[in-house]
């Protein structure tokens, strides 16, 4: 590898004193220098930097060197800067120089520095040197310069101005660093060390985190590792360098950061493989465009293996379908997200045919799991033919998919009245950035060899076949099988053999790009019985492709894939085989198979393409072998350190270790002996044992276990060479063997990326604000995910290397480490991160068996070094073992030992894991740290445990350099465990620490000591389970005199140094407090400066009663008390004598005082138990809570100066930002107060103006309820769509923003960018405006909206808007039982056995005066003053059920008998004669009344149950509330206030105060002065004033006085009122999820409802609101088909050959196809003319707030009852060819929404096809509005090639009345009576030619063969008469001659 490295030596002659410090810079990467202190005229540097170098050094490139004056405060001031150009040095390799320095003014200064520069090339043509020449550099390791971070983003240098300036040659201009003034000084001040500690440790966390993350990415700062082999020299030399001395000082400014050793992982367990719910739901709503004649479609939705159909629609191209399908699953995600959703569109399926495939359309479980919300809402998915890819799109679905995992939750926007959005290619279901126009490729996968196969048979099997074959052949017979996108295709059987060669390509044809992420490869053993996976392989296509405008397409290899599985021997029944099928993390090297992939886009229009998509399978020619390559030998090294942790089942036992890597090292079952043909490449192989001094200690006792043998073997492997290729991105020669394309592309668009990011970093540097933060986190968080994506390497060839623990012969646990994280590199920033690091390394069990507890406890800690590199680099192998480890050969004397005292400071742990059935543990923690481990006390019965104890590991033994151990110590393990009286203790957590560490030579104070106590985070599993607070130090025992002195002889004597510690050692160590506490015996407490300083604090605690307590052992609670404890102080609440008849405490205020720490954070949780008092004085544990945040119930002092409390003056509350308040007000009553007699004029006058009569839906008798809601709904879409466009202009704005202060990007790109969002919000705008059904004028439509009062639709839980109503009144759930341990604790649910009602006030003493001295102030109540009385209270409940939506099916046929069942406490009203038949959407409109007692009924359950005919009724999905809270909330929400009141009509007051009696009685009970009326319509409540109308007509429209709106307005705006101003809950609908026990966290669907609450000693409210849903509506459609024109013509006649049709139309309304009407026939039309004059009639139901029509009907002749359907109305009518003998031809259609569709042109030659193709820009109208239409529209059907084309013109009449009109003026079918119409004029052709045989002939024959005819009469004539002639003639001669 290429580098150029500088030493930088001294800088003299320098003016002053002061702290200097040196920039290095060379091709824009800057390095800086320590900082040299106090010098004063010479400044010692003494400091080499090194570049890695990709490209050759060019003899013109510039080296700068620049000293500052350092400063911390002030920037830095530039001294003096050296520029050279280095020819030189390209050509000889090496120089020294000592050169003056020019200040900025480019003169020369007197100031020099000295310098050596060497260059090191690649093929080592320039000055090679050996190691030892740098020796006398003392290096420090530890990355004491920083990096820019701009320049090393963006990749471009900072010389942006030249200058002239003296250089060596002394002509050649240099390159000058310009803008060094501010940024980089900036810069370079916060990333110094003298700027601190704190900074420093952020960019060194931040080093370590990339390099984590990305191993290939040139943005980590060169932090250059010194060659540990020199410092080894230099010891063994003997001469102590001073530098290396000071060396553990100048380090310890930096913080403890890994560099010798890697951060192991806390979760154990494994997520991937474990099994999850899913619930998959779609709705088909529609199809369009479907390509096809008259076709009957049904919709084909298939998940993986499940396929469920929708009903069958007749002859329609788009059908229209609404219907709902749930597919559960319970798989891993894995398996989940690879499944494929087809959907596909078959044409007349049957039960005994399956039909035609129309079209079909793919897409992956995971594209729809990745998109926002996981769903997709309304998209319209497009469909094309997998048997004809030439052919385009198939039609379209419109649908909606969404994918539930546990615990997600899926916003859907409001399912009432939906408008159609037609605009299907704007809502293509595709994900962003996928275009809409996808084309067909073809997959190419080449599969060519495999190797390392495993036996897949047994011995027993081998001698059976052996017997019968006579040789011992392999046991595998292999084939491979790849799966994409639902298909699956396969090569052939290779028999039997380890190193199969298939030479075979695998060829998909599929839409580009696809909606499939992964393909699978996978190995297979062809077997008789069943085969079996060897090994799977997934290839993710975004990983392979890049989809910018400068990506490529999908590309891959050819390169070996490594597949991992179970392990390598074969047994019959493999349990771990899940593994094999790629479930789960591989635990053992299986085999490796070379593959390529490679995609085409296809031309679908060249003639010679294959049409079809099946798969097809080819053979492809062989590869050569440079095509891989070159085959390079390896060297893996390996050493442990030490095995600690081991389990104590395996502990007694010897113990083995082994580590492979492929098949090599494997001692038990690698390969069977490979054939001759690789011996040869083996030649090289040398084996190395190493054995160690390897400690192996169980967890208490050290046995020591002599036979643990270190294995370390030196595999060959034939990996393609991708090692050194990872961050040499700016390697310019790519055309090296073995490099693919896929490594050619990915170097660019690394390139490319890493550039845009490091631009946008730098932006967002400018632009975090404080209101920004978050966001600007969100850009980082991705960029952090894209750095992981793009270090991810798809072509990672060398296998993984494995780790077992064997035990006789057995394997027991293992653990996996990526090869590319140990991976060599002669540069260091491309090292794998743990290569030549000790790592800890935990092993665990394999497969299956790590799930649940098994899988968390660790089988053994290791601490292990790991090597691998190429064998020609092997010299470097030991570089990083700790010092003192050497080769056992070099080594005499032993290794360098310290002795430290590790000091662990355990104060407390909260929200333990509940391990007991009690619900509680009794936790102790036990701490491992290298071999020691000790354990604190065992605390009973909590989960919050406050140890306060000092553990103190005396003598703990490390080994290596006291340098390297203070900048990495070995980590801390802490377990928790749980004691149990009997058996083992319980495992509960595990967390890990670092201690700060103390060397001997520094003191122990501030700023690092005494170390602060933390909170860890401590898992289970992958689930948390707990906190732990504590805090680690680790403090190193000095030797005394007399034993160094002894150790000094003994190591020149070379025996190994037995170092004692005397009385010397412990006296420098800071003092230990003896025991404090006598009860505690010996147990030390956390000494003083790390304990938290404590102050005293008072908690006041609220009892109000227990809710819903479950038995205990059989027994009910009778007696219940209540303990509150917290930091071991407490207080109980009374005794609840009789549980059953008051379950409420009678005294309700108790206070007990406390210390607790100062730090809000630090507080311990505070407990709650309940328990239950039985006889004889036992006490029974009931269930308890642990508030873990007391932060939430500190008390604050109210703010006087706050605006809430502002007393001076009155202010008038400004009214209008809510018009809908007072200005609806008058709209309404403006409206109400006119006579009848002006309604009429009214009307009139509207008629005469506008020609059309406005829908007058306003009037006050028709409005009801429903139009409130659907009022109210239009306006929720209106604010969320109005919320979207806000957000979206705000982004738009800030994106402009960010351009503009970037300056980096060209004006003209900023113009460019702003015009295009610009463009993006117009088409967004434009979008929208279509959406609402054309009504850009919304500001003309709104003022007939504002009429209806509306009420406030939520589209969740009110609790969730009002902070679950615990305004005062707080709920804790008491838990009981062991916790479970499924992820995330999802059944946390079935632990609560009751729930505790109360508060709890916390507050410092002394508290001040002022609050105690108030008014009316009780001082039993403490802090909670103004609190109701808890005696039982009657309570009317009034539940309304609107409706509920997207139900979980729970009939076979995909549907649901819904019907509604409400509890509360012992009451339950069932509502199941009302259920709702085949209904997923159900409107319900019911309300139910119950009462009930508070406290004792106070939990409203409401389920949607499904009714069965047979068998019980099966729970769909239920909603708890909690009424109790609701009830005595200070939101008020017992019963809602509505926006205006009104004592009539639709929209009447309901609660039985009036607004004017509910604000007395608020006024009254928070204390405040009101409501004074005034005159003029104002009121005046503490010292706000509102205004408000004044007067109220009743229903006899009579005026009267009243206070009420003025009331009302004051509550609407409560929250404006100081001190106890809230918002008051509106009248409402809420929304609320519905769940099943059985399927816990996933929603079953979800109900919309609201409860009203009357307390019985009021007065009674009025009757309950009449909601019941709306009937539809009966109307009649009349269509009178006169004319058509221009109908093709289709047959050709008998006699003639001319053109001509027998004309006749079709009708009907969509979804009542059977109720077709047809007219007569217009028989031999030969124009395509068609004279009609026929009626049509259709009756329908119609919904105008939904705009749907409701049908009813049977599905079958079995079903039990009527379903009801709801369709959008839309006539089709259709022009048909009559046939008599054949089917009748279908012409072509045309198919109109009543509510929108284009007006009819005037005559036949306007109407043309457009006005179909175009039909969104035309105006439309609605037939419910105009009620009669008349026009010509055009009939169509599409061509072969599926264009639209014109087939004919009908000129119709379309007439709507209502029922009751229909029976006034009836009319009849056809030309029928009554108000029959006139029969056609058609001209006589048109007939039928058996009904008027002379007519047909006059017209037909004589016609058109006139004169034919005429010829052959005349011919016939002359033949009759030439006949006669000869029949006379004879007769005639006769007579002549015999002259008769």
């Amino acid at each position: 590898m290429m580098s150029l490295m500088v030493h930088l030596k001294t800088v003299a002659h320098l003016r002053g004193k002061g702290d200097r410090i040196a920039k290095v810079t060379f091709r824009g990467l800057p390095f800086y220098s320590h900082v040299a202190e106090n010098c004063e005229e010479v400044a010692h540097f003494n400091e080499m930097f090194r570049w890695p170098i990709a490209s050759r050094l060019d003899g013109n490139e510039m080296l700068e060197i620049q000293v500052y004056n350092y400063s911390k405060v002030f920037s830095n001031r530039l001294v003096g800067t050296f520029c050279m150009v280095l020819q030189k040095v390209a050509e000889e390799g090496h120089l020294e120089l000592t050169d003056t320095l020019i200040d900025d003014n480019n003169t020369s200064i007197k100031t020099n520095v000295t310098i050596e520069i060497r260059y090191q090339s690649m093929d080592g043509t320039v000055g090679v040197w050996s190691d030892g020449e740098f020796l006398d550099v003392p290096y420090d390791r530890d990355g004491m310069f920083a990096f820019e971070t701009d320049s090393l983003l963006s990749g471009q240098s900072h010389g942006s101005g030249t200058s002239p300036g003296r250089s060596l040659q002394g002509s050649i201009p240099t390159f000058r660093n310009s803008d060094v003034g501010e940024e980089d000084d900036d810069d370079m001040k916060t990333c110094l060390l003298g700027a601190g500690k704190g900074v420093f440790s952020a960019m060194k966390l931040g080093k370590i985190k990339i390099s984590k993350d990305d191993h290939r990415k040139g943005d980590e700062p060169a932090i250059l590792d010194m060659e540990d082999l020199d410092r080894k020299a230099m010891r063994l030399a003997g001469t102590l360098d001073p530098d290396t001395i000071s060396l553990a000082s100048v380090t310890a400014v930096t913080t403890n950061v890994s560099n010798k050793r890697s951060k192991p992982d806390i979760k154990m367990e494994p997520s991937s493989g474990r099994p999850v719910d899913y619930q998959i739901s779609i709705t088909v709503i529609e199809a369009r465009q479907l390509i096809g004649l008259n076709m009957d479609p049904v919709v084909c939705v298939e998940i993986g293996d499940d396929k469920k159909y929708t009903s069958m629609k007749e002859s329609t191209n788009c059908p229209y379908y609404n219907e709902y399908f749930v597919f559960d699953f319970h798989v891993p995600p894995d398996v989940m997200f690879d499944k494929i959703i087809k959907l596909s569109v078959i044409h007349s399926k049957n039960l005994l045919r399956s039909g035609t495939l129309v079209g079909t359309f793919k897409m992956d479980v995971g594209t729809v799991y990745s998109q926002p919300e996981h769903q997709f809402y309304h998209k319209w998915a497009s469909l094309s033919d997998p048997d004809d890819i030439t052919a385009g799109c198939k039609g379209y679905i419109k649908c909606d998919i969404a994918v539930v995992g546990k615990g997600d939750n899926i916003k859907t926007p409001h399912k009432a009245n939906e408008t159609d959005e037609d605009d299907i290619e704007g809502n293509l279901l595709l994900p962003e950035g996928i275009p809409a126009e996808r084309q067909w490729a073809r997959f190419y996968v080449k599969i060519y060899r495999a190797e390392g196969l495993p036996k897949m048979n047994t011995s027993i099997m081998a001698n059976v076949k052996k017997a019968f074959i006579g040789e011992n052949r392999d046991l595998v017979d292999p084939y491979v099988q790849v799966q994409f996108a639902g298909q699956k295709g396969k090569t052939s059987v290779q028999k039997s053999s380890y190193e199969p060669i298939w030479n075979e390509q695998i060829v998909f044809t599929e839409l580009f790009p696809p909606l499939c992420k992964r393909m699978k490869v996978q190995i297979r053993d062809s077997d008789k019985v069943n085969d079996v996976a060897i090994g799977t392989h997934f290839i993710d296509l975004r990983k392979i492709s890049n989809e910018g405008d400068k990506g490529f397409l999908p590309t891959l290899g050819p390169a070996w894939a490594n597949m991992y599985g179970s392990t390598r021997q074969y047994t019959l029944m493999d349990e771990h085989q899940d593994l094999n099928e790629g479930l789960g993390e591989g635990v053992s090297f299986r085999a490796r198979l070379l593959l390529s992939i490679a995609v085409e886009i296809l031309d679908t229009t060249s003639p010679e393409i294959l049409s079809s998509t099946e798969v097809q399978v080819e053979g492809v020619s062989n590869i050569s072998e440079s095509a891989t390559g070159k085959i390079d030998e390896f060297f893996l090294f390996g050493s442990f350190l030490e095995a600690t942790m081991i389990d104590r089942k395996i502990g007694d036992k010897t113990i083995s270790f082994e580590i492979t890597i492929g098949n090599y090292g494997n001692q038990i079952d690698g390969v069977s002996k490979p054939p001759s043909a690789r011996k040869k490449k083996k030649d090289g192989e040398n084996e190395e044992e190493e054995s160690e001094l390897i400690q192996n200690s169980s967890e208490d006792e050290a046995d020591e276990d002599g036979d643990l043998v270190s294995i370390s073997t030196t595999p060959l492997m034939k990996p393609v060479i991708t090692d050194s290729r990872f961050v040499t991105l700016a390697n310019k020669d790519v055309n090296q063997a073995g490099r693919t394309k896929l490594d050619r592309e990915r170097l660019k668009s690394c390139m490319r990326e890493m550039d845009s990011m490091g631009q946008q970093a730098k932006q967002i540097r400018t632009q975090v604000k404080k209101n920004t933060v978050r966001d600007k986190l969100k850009l980082v968080q991705n960029f952090l995910q894209k750095l992981r994506f793009l270090a991810d390497e798809p072509q990672h060839s060398i296998p993984d290397v494995f780790i077992w623990m064997m035990s006789n012969n057995k394997r027991i646990a293992y653990a996996r480490v990526p090869s590319k994280d140990i991976l060599y590199s002669i540069v260091d920033e491309e090292m794998g991160k743990d290569c030549g690091k000790v790592k800890a390394v935990f092993l665990k069990l394999p497969g299956k068996k790590g799930f649940g507890p098994a899988g968390w406890t660790v089988q053994a800690k290791l601490e292990l070094y790991l090597w691998l590199g190429l064998n020609k680099q092997r010299k470097d192998f030991l570089n990083g073992l700790p010092n003192g480890f050497e080769e056992i050969k070099a080594a005499k004397m032993g290794p360098v030992k310290q002795v430290f005292q590790l000091r662990a400071h355990m104060y407390q742990a909260r929200s333990l894991f509940a391990a007991d059935s009690s619900g509680l543990s009794d936790p102790f923690a036990r701490v491992f740290f290298s071999t020691h481990s000790q354990v604190t006390e065992v605390l009973s019965e909590t989960l919050c445990p406050t140890w306060d104890q000092l553990l103190v590991f005396d003598d703990v033994e490390l080994f290596g350099e006291a340098s390297e151990l203070r900048d990495d110590p070995p980590i801390i393990v802490i377990e928790i465990y749980d004691q149990d009286t009997v058996g083992k203790a319980e495992f509960i957590g595990r967390t890990f620490a670092k201690p700060t560490i103390k060397m001997c030579d520094e003191h122990y104070g501030p700023p690092r000591f005494p170390p602060q106590l933390e909170y860890y985070q401590i898992y289970r599993g992958n689930c948390t389970a707990g906190e732990l607070l504590a805090a680690f130090e680790l403090l190193q025992i000095p030797f005394d005199e007399e034993a160094i002195r002894r150790a000094l002889i003994a190591v020149h004597n070379f025996a190994v140094p037995q170092i004692k510690i005397g009385q010397g050692g412990r006296a420098d160590l800071p003092p230990l407090e003896g025991p404090t506490d006598s009860e505690r015996g010996p147990i030390l407490p956390v000494p003083l400066g790390i304990r938290p300083v404590l102050s005293r604090y008072r908690i006041e605690v609220l009892f109000w009663g227990l809710r819903d307590l479950k038995r205990i052992n059989l027994a009910q609670v009778d007696r219940p008390r209540v303990d509150i404890e917290c930091a071991g102080r407490g207080v109980q609440s009374v005794l609840i004598q009789n549980y059953k008849k008051n379950p409420n405490f009678s005294t309700l205020v108790k206070w007990f005082e406390v210390d607790l720490p100062e730090n809000e954070l630090l507080h311990p949780p505070l407990n709650i138990r309940v328990v239950d008092c039985r006889a004889f004085g036992r006490y029974i544990l009931v269930g308890s809570h642990a508030v873990t945040s007391l932060r939430r119930f500190i008390y604050t002092t109210p703010d006087k100066n706050s605006n809430n409390w502002a007393t001076a003056g009155d202010i008038i509350v400004n009214m209008d930002m809510e018009p809908s308040v007072r200005k609806m007000d008058t709209v309404v009553k403006l409206d109400a107060t006119e006579e009848e007699g002006d309604k009429e004029k009214k009307k009139k006058k509207k008629k005469k103006k506008g020609g059309v009569e406005e829908e007058d839906e306003t009037d006050e008798r028709v409005l009801d309820w429903w139009s409130k809601y659907f009022a109210s709904i239009e306006t929720l879409k209106e604010t969320l769509r109005a919320q979207e466009a806000a957000q979206a202009e705000a982004e738009e704005r800030e994106d402009l923003e960010i351009a503009a202060e970037s300056a980096d990007i060209k004006s003209d790109d900023l113009l460019m960018k702003g015009s295009k969002t610009k463009e993006r919000s117009k088409e967004k705008k434009s979008s929208k405006e279509k959406k609402k059904g054309q009504a850009t004028d919304g500001s003309e439509k709104r003022p007939v909206k504002a009429k209806v009062d509306e009420l406030l639709v939520y589209n969740k839980e009110l609790e969730s808007e009002y902070g679950d109503f615990e305004d005062w009144l707080h709920t804790f759930n008491l838990y009981r039982g062991k916790a479970g341990d499924d992820d995330e604790h999802a059944l946390d649910e079935d632990r609560i056995v009751g729930r505790f009602k109360g508060s709890l006030c916390m507050y410092k003493l002394p508290l001040s005066e002022e609050i105690t001295r108030e008014a009316g102030f009780d001082p039993n109540m403490g802090m909670f003053q103004s609190i109701p009385h808890n005696d039982p209270i009657n309570v009317l409940v009034r539940v309304y059920v609107v409706r509920a939506t997207d139900l979980h099916p729970a009939d076979i046929n995909g549907k649901a008998d819904p019907y509604v069942v409400i509890k509360l406490g012992r009451s339950e009203v069932k509502d199941k004669e009302n259920y709702i038949s085949k209904q997923l959407n159900p409107v319900f409109g019911k309300s139910f009344d119950i009462e009930a007692t508070f406290p004792m009924e106070s939990m409203l359950t409401v389920s949607v149950y499904d009714w069965d005919l047979v068998g019980t009724d099966d729970l769909i999905g239920e909603t708890k509330i909690d009424l109790e809270n609701r009830f005595y909330s200070k939101y008020r929400a017992t019963c809602g206030i509505s926006s205006s009141y009104s004592v009539h009509g639709y929209n009447v007051w309901r609660d039985p105060l009036k607004p004017s009696q509910i604000l007395t009685k608020l006024c009254k009970d928070g204390k405040i002065d009101g409501p004074h009326y005034g005159p003029g319509g104002k009121v005046k409540v503490a010292n706000r004033i509102f205004l408000g109308p004044t007067d109220i007509e009743d229903e006899n429209g009579l005026k009267k006085q009243t206070e009420e709106h003025l009331a009302l307005t004051v509550l609407n705006h409560w929250e404006e009122i100081p001190r106890v101003g809230c918002k008051l809950i509106p009248e409402h609908v809420e929304t609320r999820p519905l769940l099943n026990p059985d399927k816990p966290g996933i929603e079953q669907g979800r109900i919309e409802m609201w409860v009203d609450m009357f307390p019985m000693d009021m007065p009674a409210p009025g009757p309950a609101i009449d909601i019941s849903p709306r009937k539809p509506k009966r109307y009649e459609l009349r269509v009178i088909i006169w004319n058509t024109d221009e109908v093709i013509l289709e047959d050709d006649d008998y006699f003639t050959g001319e053109k001509s049709s027998d004309i006749f139309v079709r009708g009907w309304l969509k979804g009542q196809q059977e109720d077709k009407q047809d007219t007569d026939v217009h028989y031999h039309s030969l124009t395509g003319e068609g004279n009609f004059n026929w009626r049509f009639v259709y009756p329908f139901d119609y919904l105008m707030a939904e705009e749907k029509i409701v049908i009813s009907k049977k599905e079958s002749m079995f079903s039990w009852d009527e379903t009801e359907y709801k369709i959008p109305p839309r006539l089709t009518l259709q022009v048909w060819d009559a046939d008599h003998f054949s089917a009748d031809d279908f012409l072509g259609a045309i198919e109109l929404d009543l509510n929108r569709f284009p007006r009819g042109a005037k005559t036949a030659k306007q109407c043309s096809i457009d006005m179909i193709r175009n039909e969104q820009e035309l105006p439309t109208i609605s037939i419910f509005k105009q009620k009669r239409v008349k026009g010509w529209w055009p009939f169509v059907a599409r061509d072969e090639n599926d264009e639209m084309e014109l087939t004919g013109k009908v000129e119709a009449e379309l007439h709507l009345v209502t029922a009751e009109e229909a029976e006034k003026s009836p009319v009849g079918l056809g030309r029928n009576e009554p108000d029959p119409l006139e029969k056609p004029n058609r001209p006589d052709t048109s007939l039928m030619w058996f009904l008027g045989p002379l007519k047909s002939i006059r017209y037909f024959i004589w016609h058109n063969y006139r004169w034919l005819i005429l010829k052959v009469l005349g011919l016939i004539l002359l033949l009759l008469m030439l006949g006669l002639f000869l029949y006379s003639i004879p007769g005639y001669l006769v007579k002549k001659i015999l002259g008769a």
